[in-house]
């Protein structure tokens, strides 16, 4: 889009608004995927509401649209799409966290991450329903629908939003609750924020939990077959109090790292039990049969739940796919060692496999309802050449081929970093509730966002 002087000076004037050009733009469009590449007209970095709302106002009298984002996981799908005419909103300067240890709720700025917010709940003896990973913004992950290590237990964190604060298409700042504009409310809570408008708090109920059993058990790769039918049959029974996690995961050498990593393949058991330590003992007993080779399960603070699963400390180049598993029977573990166990010889840097059902599975009020699986499969790829970056498409996609015989039909939005049809996530009365929604709340199409709610689908 080739923006006037008079444009270019009416943005600017919005706030801290960088061109193509400008000291600054470069840095500000790159998404914690460092193999995505965006190239928007223009990139803000507000610190206020105001000045969102500001820049909200400019872009549209403008006729651009905004493309709100945070950490830009998940950001492949938005890049594939042309930004040409669209002012990348960055949310990384915008941030804050308050907890009311009375009510059990924390109110979250704009693009904090879920570390701050961790910290800030473990201080009253208090938990959130986090990612594995604390450098991911709260905001897109909870509206995205939120899968926990506590998951199992107390469902999906989209379910534990109670209000949101954001920026329209005209401008206006809203907050959307069960009593003020609940079918925004509604749509926000698995339907994402970025296709309504640009999310500058979220209200979140927090759990009375300060410590947890959590841990990993890590075997060498060899183990592959014995420990992920051992931890199927283990999951088949399993009470909701428990949500884990099973890994093959590939580290090149490096003596950055500790040497039970560095240059090995392995496959990790890791999670949380929402248990006593008897109790947990007991469930864990069949796991630690197969002696791992490293058993860290114990009683932790909650705060360092966050660390447990080891994600990449900072923002990496890399591919992934995904699909939803509504079994895991000997047959799919089967597909899956054939294509990604210690035989193979991939770049591949993790096969994961989540285990869902529990509350997971049980209908709450927002858009995404529940997690249609009993497993959601995750393979990605570290791309740090472009001969890699061909490897790992191909890799990602070719497990997720395998296991295709037992999927669910169904997707989870905050896995899915391919273009998908995003209708696939929900059933077609709530994918039409959404649509409806996103006419009403942005008629022109402002917004674009990775998952597109579009009316035209």
């Amino acid at each position: 889009m080739n923006l006037s002087l008079t444009d270019t000076s009416t943005l600017r004037g919005a706030g801290t608004v960088l061109l193509p050009g400008d000291p600054g733009y470069e840095a500000a469009t790159v998404p914690w995927n460092l193999a995505v590449v965006q190239r928007p007209a223009a990139v803000a970095v507000p610190r206020s509401t105001d000045e969102v709302a500001r820049v909200v106002r400019a872009a549209t009298g403008l006729g651009m649209r905004v493309a709100p984002q945070s950490t830009g996981h998940g950001a492949a799908m938005l890049a594939n799409r042309s930004l040409a005419d669209a002012v990348l909103v960055r949310m990384h300067e915008l941030t804050g966290v308050t907890i009311d240890p009375a009510a059990r709720t924390a109110r979250v700025v704009g693009g904090t991450l879920w570390r701050d917010v961790v910290t800030a709940a473990a201080a009253h003896g208090l938990a959130a329903l986090h990612g594995s990973a604390g450098d991911v913004a709260v905001a897109g992950y909870a509206l995205g629908g939120g899968l926990s290590f506590y998951g199992r237990a107390h469902g999906l964190a989209s379910s534990h939003v109670r209000a949101v604060e954001l920026v329209t298409a005209d401008g206006g700042l809203i907050r959307a609750s069960a009593e003020e504009h609940s079918d925004l409310f509604w749509a926000l809570r698995g339907g994402g924020g970025g296709n309504f408008g640009v999310v500058v708090a979220v209200e979140i109920d927090l759990i009375p939990v300060a410590d947890v059993v959590g841990g990993m058990l890590l075997w060498d790769l060899s183990r592959a077959r014995e420990v992920t039918r051992a931890w199927a049959r283990w999951t088949a029974d399993l009470p909701e109090s428990a949500t884990t996690s099973l890994r093959y995961l590939r580290f090149p050498p490096d003596p950055a790292m500790p040497p039970f990593l560095s240059g090995r393949s392995l496959v990790v058991i890791d999670g949380a039990i929402l248990e006593d330590d008897e109790r947990a003992a007991e469930l864990l007993a069949p796991l630690r049969s197969l002696d791992p080779e490293i058993d860290t399960f114990a009683r932790i603070p909650a705060a360092g739940l966050v660390d447990v699963h080891m994600d990449p400390p900072g923002p990496v180049p890399a591919v992934s796919d995904h699909a939803m598993l509504a079994d895991l029977p000997d047959a799919a573990i089967e597909a899956l060692l054939a294509v990604a166990g210690p035989d193979v010889d991939i770049p591949l840097m993790a096969a994961e496999l989540r285990h869902l059902g529990g509350a997971l599975a049980r209908p709450n009020r927002g858009a995404l309802t529940l997690l249609d699986g009993a497993f959601a499969l995750f393979a990605v790829s570290a791309t740090p050449t472009p001969e890699l970056a061909a490897a790992g498409e191909a890799v990602t996609r070719s497990i997720a081929s395998a296991l295709a015989p037992w999927t669910s039909g169904s997707t989870f939005l905050n896995f899915a970093e391919r273009e998908i049809d995003p209708r696939t996530a929900f059933d077609d009365a709530d994918w039409a509730r959404l649509v409806e929604v996103r006419r009403s709340v942005d008629p022109t199409g402002v917004f674009a966002a990775a998952h597109a709610i579009d009316p035209r689908r």
